[in-house]
């Protein structure tokens, strides 16, 4: 098959690979349809990556249709069509079915396309381990276009929004706006916010943020707007879409006592000076974390199905998988609007 495969850093090939292969009898084969790049995914193209492995495939948000299932898989068949949570787990012990795969008490938990341990779905197949944990179907109201966007990007963006304990009358910052930050402004919303600070230096993005009803502002503007804005007393949530420690501290500084900073920005730095008396004083609530994606699809399932999010609307791009590379480069250059770059195989 045809897969995109990492050699170092901006060093993607469109080029074969092996096609995937059952390795236990709770495995699928799934055809990949559509496959998409994420802002994570830049941290490997950067040559930061997760692991020392070169050659494997990469890639995490998919959907498609499944061809070949082991014995012991009981909830799919063949032709189902299905969307692939990023991150995979047994299936088996109480935090999988409970839905937080990143507490597998197998240590299955991983994450497609990080290395070669697990290869990923920028591919043209991709095999799903314990797949009846691992493999989602695509429910009736539910487009190909939105499952792909729920298998990472707009799971991350509630379980970001949800994590600043944002209520019905919540004042938020949302701090980068590629498309994670995008729906968290629209999750913001749905849980009840009356304000949304939408926080970007890239005007087309600020732009987004604003016709989804956010006062939209570059960051050198932005504490000082808020400040006046709130009396002084700043904001009672605070979501980080960007993971760097400039970024952090500015949450931090953005956020009201007794307030609350989501931090779901994937972070490359390895130490952090955390302003711990300050936000002692201040009663902070600070998390940080990734999502479980099954964990937060029982609650978008039916805000997708009924229009209340939509987040299709930011995918800036289709190309085929062949042109994977300049995807990527394009993804990086902020070029030509791009948002989500969905990829499709031949």
């Amino acid at each position: 098959m045809k897969a995109l495969r990492y050699y170092g850093a901006r060093d993607i090939r469109h080029e074969d690979m092996d096609d995937p292969v059952p390795q236990s009898d709770r495995d699928a084969i799934v055809q990949v349809s559509a496959c998409s790049i994420c802002g994570s995914d830049l941290h490997i193209y950067h040559g930061h990556g997760f692991s020392e492995d070169t050659g494997f495939c990469v890639g995490h948000e998919a959907v498609g249709e499944v061809v070949e299932v082991g014995r012991a898989v009981h909830r799919l068949k063949v032709g189902d069509k299905v969307m692939l949570p990023a991150a995979v787990g047994c299936g088996a012990c109480r935090s999988c079915l409970s839905g937080n795969v990143a507490r597998c008490e197998f240590n299955l938990g991983s994450c497609y396309g990080l290395s070669a341990r697990l290869q990923g779905s920028q591919a043209e197949a991709v095999r799903v381990p314990a797949a009846d944990m691992n493999a989602v179907l695509v429910p009736e109201g539910v487009s190909m276009d939105q499952a792909l966007m729920m298998t990472d990007a707009l799971s991350t963006a509630w379980f970001g929004a949800r994590n600043a304990d944002i209520r019905p009358g919540s004042s938020v910052a949302v701090i980068g706006l590629g498309p994670i930050g995008l729906m968290a402004v629209e999750s913001a919303f749905v849980m009840g916010a009356h304000v949304v600070y939408a926080i970007d230096p890239i005007a087309e993005r600020r732009a987004l943020a604003e016709a989804a009803g956010a006062i939209a502002l570059h960051p050198d503007e932005a504490l000082e707007r808020i400040k006046e804005d709130t009396r002084g007393n700043k904001l009672d949530c605070v979501v980080e879409v960007v993971g760097s420690d400039a970024t952090v501290e500015f949450a931090l500084r953005l956020v009201a006592r007794r307030g609350t900073v989501s931090v779901i920005g994937v972070q490359q730095s390895r130490r952090f000076a955390f302003p711990l008396e300050r936000a002692f004083a201040a009663g902070l609530t600070f998390r940080i974390g990734t999502c479980s994606v099954p964990e937060e699809l029982p609650a978008l399932f039916p805000l997708v199905q009924s229009g209340r999010l939509r987040p299709e609307r930011y995918i800036s791009h289709r190309l085929p998988l062949s042109e994977g590379a300049e995807a990527y480069r394009m993804f990086e250059a902020r070029e030509a609007g791009a948002l989500k770059m969905v990829l499709t195989p031949s």
